[in-house]
């Protein structure tokens, strides 16, 4: 990649959206005794920074003299939303794959935003599967494939981000550090292409989900590792495989400088962001910000950090499961499988053993038909974390046999 190239990228890019902001946290840099800079990538018109990519992708396509092809996607939802708008202002035609389980919000939204110019797709659990049969419908059809970051067009519109920050940091303010969110690693590869020249190799850092460590295994491995397996919580980064030359522009880089984010931690930077800023961000679009918490506090105090928020399309309905993988990360709420005496009184006695923070937030009979003991799936909520270790004490003491379940993922999935 040229800079002049990402330069002209940028300039093209005016013609949808001025640049969006890169905004000092008041929040975030207090909590950590730093500036932290937010790239507010949640605030293009389609809510993410996939529209760069693909609309990068399909001036040039066009500029080429493909005007008269079908464009084909696979996406999760934001690259689709990208390509969607890009249709609709080209006036080209387009089909857009897309996993069964991309949540609703992003493809009615897909829909509205490409309107006439777009037919969708749902294929596939995962989006690799879906990218195959988008894959196959090119090569039937001879449509042209808009790859959501395996491509130098893609990264180059990716990269007019961190063209945009440069421009925008205070005067005489250099990133110390700069944290990105990695999925297929188009943004990640267009951003540290860019700023090559501007910041040394250790001043990035990386963030992928624990169920989607495409990039960590691929930079230990030495080579790219396809997943066997992928969590798709965090759905905007739910990638098995990191692309082809992605994996090439970024494997400079040390495997310890990819941060692997727990999905429950995300969900608590999504409830804070909510409730404190004001900010709606979906679960790829936190990861950046939940990987400072990830970091040796002395590697951020009295830094300058720039991180990435690179989606806010976050479906509410989703809400009250972010809420309490939020309180169980944090250690506020728990789940325990009790053995409790079936004899008048024995509730009573256990309601006694509870904190006056302690809240039952769930109660259920498992077993009514033991004789003596009967057992039950609790779940209880309190203030402070530290108000278990007493009634983990309480319970003891008064000879309650009790199992902790709640980071037991088997159980949970099935009782919880």
């Amino acid at each position: 990649m040229q800079k002049s190239d990402i330069h002209n990228a940028v300039n093209a890019i005016r013609e949808l959206f001025a640049a969006t902001p890169l905004q000092l946290s008041e929040h975030l840099s207090t909590l950590f005794n730093a500036d932290i800079y937010l790239k507010r990538e949640d605030l293009t018109p389609v809510r993410s920074y996939k529209v760069r990519g693909a609309y990068n992708f399909f001036r040039k396509a066009l500029a080429g003299g493909h005007s008269d092809r079908t464009f084909v996607c696979a996406s999760a939802g934001n690259h689709a939303q990208g390509f969607a708008f890009a249709c609709r202002h080209f006036g080209v035609k387009g089909v857009v794959f897309m996993p069964v389980t991309t949540p609703q919000q992003k493809i009615d939204k897909t829909r509205k935003f490409g309107g006439e110019f777009i037919t969708i797709r749902l294929i596939g659990d995962i989006f690799d599967q879906c990218y195959k049969a988008a894959r196959d419908h090119v090569e039937a059809t001879g449509g042209v494939m808009v790859p959501p970051f395996d491509h130098a067009d893609i990264m180059e519109g990716q990269a007019t981000v961190a063209a945009e920050i440069l421009e925008q940091l205070p005067e005489g303010v250099t990133p110390d550090l700069m944290i990105m969110p990695v999925g297929g690693g188009g943004l990640s590869a267009g951003m540290t292409g860019y700023l090559a020249d501007d910041l040394p190799a250790s001043a990035f850092l990386f963030a992928e989900p624990v169920g989607a460590p495409s990039l960590k295994c691929s930079l230990e491995a030495g080579q790219i590792v396809t997943l066997s397996k992928v969590d798709n919580f965090v759905d905007g980064a739910a990638v098995a495989r990191i692309g082809d030359a992605n994996f090439e522009a970024l494997r400079r880089f040390s495997a310890d400088q990819v941060l692997l984010v727990p999905e429950n931690a995300i969900c608590g930077t999504i409830i804070d962001m909510l409730n404190v800023e004001g900010v709606v961000l979906e679960p790829a679009g936190a990861l950046a910000i939940a990987a400072l918490s990830l970091l040796p506090p002395e590697t951020i105090a009295g830094k300058s950090v720039v991180l990435v928020v690179s989606g806010g399309n976050f479906d509410f309905e989703r809400l009250p499961d972010v809420k309490e993988r939020a309180m169980r990360y944090a250690g506020l709420k728990k789940y325990f499988i009790l053995r409790l005496p079936q004899r008048p009184g024995a509730l009573r006695d256990f309601l006694n053993l509870l904190g006056p923070d302690d809240d039952i937030a769930r109660f259920e009979y498992l077993k009514k038909s033991a004789r003596n003991f009967g057992s039950i799936l609790i779940g209880i909520e309190t203030t402070h974390a530290s108000n278990f270790a007493g009634l983990f004490q309480r319970f003891e003491e008064n000879g309650l046999g009790f199992e902790d379940i709640t980071e037991n993922e088997i159980l949970a999935n099935l009782i919880i």
